[in-house]
């Protein structure tokens, strides 16, 4: 047997599910683990970003920029300089060294 649709009738299909909220994905770590975490992660960006001003600037300087970022976000101030330095290098290796 079909059901013939007629004007002014809607014929739909609704459903609901209900769900247990789901627990929340992101754990906090103690405050020594990100310290430590940021440090050595840290160091590897500021030494990209050294790196940057003598070899390749754009390269390394955006390697150092986006491991200063994740150092930084675990804790680690020295990531803000690594930051500073490969952006500084790759707006010297763009604007200034193609006149040299």
């Amino acid at each position: 047997m079909t059901a013939i649709a007629r004007p002014g009738q809607y014929q739909e299909e609704t459903a609901a599910e209900i769900a247990a909220p789901a627990p929340p994905a992101i754990t906090r770590r103690s405050e020594e683990e990100s310290t430590t975490g940021g440090r050595g992660l840290a160091y590897s960006a500021l030494a990209l970003s050294i790196l940057s001003l003598f070899i390749l600037p754009v390269l390394f300087g955006a390697a150092g920029i986006v491991l200063g970022f994740m150092a930084r976000r675990r804790g680690s101030s020295i990531g803000t300089w690594a930051i500073g330095i490969g952006t500084i290098s790759i707006l010297v290796g763009i604007f200034i060294l193609p006149f040299f």
